[in-house]
């Protein structure tokens, strides 16, 4: 049980490491634009532009 006292960094690397992955296939794929479009229309409703 020394393992999970010792390699904890290793726990939070990895997740870093994933979580850039994933944001990179999603950008590969073209989400990036529609999550940026939907982002804009939720601002301007809220401010009250749109």
């Amino acid at each position: 049980m020394n393992f999970w006292k010792t390699d904890k960094r290793y726990i939070g690397i990895c997740g870093t490491i994933l979580g850039i992955l994933f944001l990179a296939a999603g950008a590969a794929q073209g989400q990036l634009g529609v999550i940026w479009k939907k982002a804009v229309m939720i601002c301007m409703e809220c401010i009250g532009i749109g």
